[in-house]
């Protein structure tokens, strides 16, 4: 039996920009318990980029992407340019308790691309370049 190879598991700036964003929405909305709330979400980060690491495919099909609204198509067709920039043929969303995570995978590689709250209509996309 063999054992499986784990997935390289990564995050571009604009995830990094996302959780930045969470963590500044924490401290004006409660300062006093932002940092535990934080530290509890770099947590959830932590444990998604074990379990993609072993299983790529554990996250959902990315439900956005039959989006019917001219908004919504437009940010399916971001974030389809972000996959396909990064040769990566497929978009999935994981959700962690309070965060939906959208990432783009292959077997061997996994790229994290935005992180929204469960309560936010769109992701923060990287614009594409001109």
């Amino acid at each position: 039996m063999s054992i499986p190879v784990n997935a390289r598991v990564r995050a571009v700036p604009n995830f990094l920009e996302c959780l930045q964003a969470a963590r500044s929405f924490m401290e004006e909305q409660d300062a006093a318990s932002a940092a535990a709330r934080f530290e509890k979400l770099q947590a959830e980060v932590v444990k998604a980029r074990a379990l993609l690491s072993f299983a790529p495919t554990s996250g959902r099909p990315a439900r956005f992407l039959d989006a019917r609204s001219g908004w919504g198509q437009f940010q399916a067709e971001q974030a389809q340019q972000s996959a396909r920039a990064l040769g990566l043929p497929e978009l999935r969303e994981l959700v962690l308790a309070r965060h939906v995570v959208l990432y783009a995978h292959s077997e061997r590689e996994v790229v994290l691309l935005s992180m929204r709250h469960e309560r936010q209509l769109g992701y923060g996309l990287p614009r594409p370049s001109i």
